[in-house]
């Protein structure tokens, strides 16, 4: 195994000395510059989010029951029973 890993370095070491070719485009010092800018944008983004998230006083309301009617039906009800017709509806 030791030589195995031998070879295979001894042939990668010619790729790491070899000059860098002026004719490829790197992002350099401005790629830099914005991919750090984005990055910054973002953790600022998230921490003011988590502050506003913070300031939220949220309540949840209980659960609903089977036995309680939801209030339409118990205002169809009452209405059925007094013999008096939606607010929406003529008569004539």
């Amino acid at each position: 195994m030791n030589a195995t890993f031998g070879t295979a370095a001894a042939q990668l070491v010619p790729l790491a000395a070899k000059d860098l070719d002026e004719n490829k485009v790197t992002p350099g010092l401005l790629g830099f510059v914005i991919f750090a800018l984005i990055g910054f944008s973002l953790w600022w983004l998230m921490k003011n989010m988590n502050k506003q998230f913070k300031k939220i006083d949220f309540e949840e309301q209980p659960q609903r029951t089977e036995q309680s009617e939801p209030r339409s039906e118990r205002a169809e009800a009452a209405s059925a029973a007094s013999g008096s017709e939606g607010p929406g509806s003529r008569k004539g």
